[in-house]
């Protein structure tokens, strides 16, 4: 893996989501729209985390091999984060989705609490990078028991944001990767393109091991892509990539 400097986080600012389930990742992250509503002030010291339990490791054997292979248990994960509000919503939030709003306003603790089901998406800004982290479906709810511990910072609602698989997905969440976006396809031209929009160019012949070639029969007659130098080309032989560009 090569160093690369602008794949570093420092967070400056950021924002806590949510949406209803299977409402997809906006595709301007730094400003979001509708249904995506913000939850709200958050904790400053105490900015997102990820516990998890399960993952267990149990080592199978073999009476002529005793190391033979390792075996997961299945492992659930929580974000977690502290929210700074006490509004109506933020309190539905921490102590249940069907917490009554009663006569006079106020909301109502419920014996059996039901966590909040949404889509949730959580945005870090460092100056001009931005990182996140999205689950399509996720149950929120109290991470912790709450405390006020004194009278000169806010008080705080810890909570646990559990990612659940939405659909036919085979993933929980996603995380947008700092750096750039790399390239995982490239289609013949003169020069060819690369797929998805605004992936990087890769830098060299070895960075394209990864990339899929369209066509993936031998590239016709003088196409190529472009490496990231602007000048450097490459083609697809119909096994490899090869420099140069399609005799």
């Amino acid at each position: 893996m090569p160093i690369n400097d602008s794949a570093t986080l420092v967070v400056g600012s950021g924002n806590y989501l949510t949406a209803p389930v299977g409402t997809a990742m906006p595709a301007d992250l730094l400003t979001p729209t509708s249904p995506w509503a913000n939850v709200g002030h958050t904790s400053l010291e105490d900015v997102f985390g990820i516990t998890s339990e399960g993952g267990e490791a149990t080592t199978i054997g073999s009476l002529q091999n005793k190391s033979l292979r390792t075996k997961y248990s299945a492992r659930t994960e929580t974000m977690t984060f502290t929210l700074q509000q006490f509004d109506t919503a933020a309190l539905k939030l921490y102590f249940g989705a069907n917490a009554p709003i009663l006569p006079d306003g106020s909301v109502g603790v419920p014996t059996s609490p039901e966590p909040t089901q949404s889509a949730f998406l959580a945005i870090f800004v460092d100056g001009d990078n931005h990182f996140a982290f999205y689950a399509p479906k996720a149950e929120i709810y109290r991470a912790d028991d709450m405390a006020i511990s004194d009278t000169e910072s806010l008080a705080g609602l810890p909570l646990g944001v559990k990612p659940m698989a939405y659909g036919s997905n085979v993933w929980t969440y996603a995380i947008t990767p700092l750096g750039g976006l790399l390239a995982t396809g490239a289609s013949a031209g003169t020069p060819g393109t690369y797929t998805p929009d605004g992936a990087d160019v890769p830098a060299t012949l070895a960075a394209l091991s990864s990339v899929i070639a369209t066509p993936t029969s031998a590239w016709t007659t003088g196409k190529y892509v472009l490496l990231a130098d602007g000048t450097s080309k490459a083609y697809w032989n119909g096994t490899t990539w090869v420099a140069g560009q399609a005799p």
